[in-house]
């Protein structure tokens, strides 16, 4: 029998939530022509159609509502690369943009440079969850750079995604089946 903690404090939780890797990526916004961003890795996908992502705010965040005013918004996957613009987009210095390379999109989107993806986005809606709010957000326009390795956060610590552990079971378009993974775990394992 697993036994799992009914002591839910917010190290225990964080502890076990860390123990899913998240991606890290940038959201930016210009507001009055200044440049704004944060970090965040609570980023995920939600639809193709229509084409939605979200990401998650605390609501103690002195930067999301400013952010938030900017309209467009600039969502940047960061590469393994990118640690330190990880790290100054993250501070709480004056000028977070401050040796950070980026650019704007066509549209106006603050986009950082050398990044594994781009999007530009839009708020759809907020809710409420606890001490964060739910940020859904319609995506314009999309750029993936795939074969630029993406930064990973787990377990409260940046890191690099290791080697591919399976090169076969593949379908044409390079994705696999997770059954096709179940078997070669059992094949591989001998069982």
């Amino acid at each position: 029998m697993i036994h799992v903690g009914t002591e839910l404090t917010p190290t225990v939780l964080r502890r076990t939530f860390g123990c899913f890797p998240d991606g890290v990526a940038a959201v930016c916004g210009s507001v009055d022509g200044v440049p704004v961003g944060l970090v965040v890795s609570s980023f995920t996908s939600v639809s193709l159609d229509p084409p939605l992502s979200s990401i998650c705010m605390s609501n103690t965040s002195k930067t999301w509502p400013r952010l938030r005013s900017a309209g467009l918004l600039g969502i940047s996957v960061l590469s393994e690369r990118q640690g330190t613009v990880c790290r100054q987009l993250s501070g709480d210095g004056k000028d977070r943009f401050t040796d950070v390379r980026w650019d704007t999109s066509r549209a106006g989107a603050i986009l950082i440079e050398n990044a594994a993806a781009w999007m530009e986005c839009t708020v759809e809606r907020e809710m409420a969850a606890g001490d964060h709010q739910i940020v859904l957000l319609r995506v314009h326009a999309a750029q993936a750079n795939p074969e630029i390795a993406p930064l990973v956060f787990q377990a409260s610590r940046l890191r690099s995604l290791g080697p591919e552990l399976v090169d076969s079971g593949r379908r044409a378009d390079g994705s696999a089946r997770v059954v096709d993974l179940i078997v070669q775990v059992v094949a591989a394992s001998g069982s």
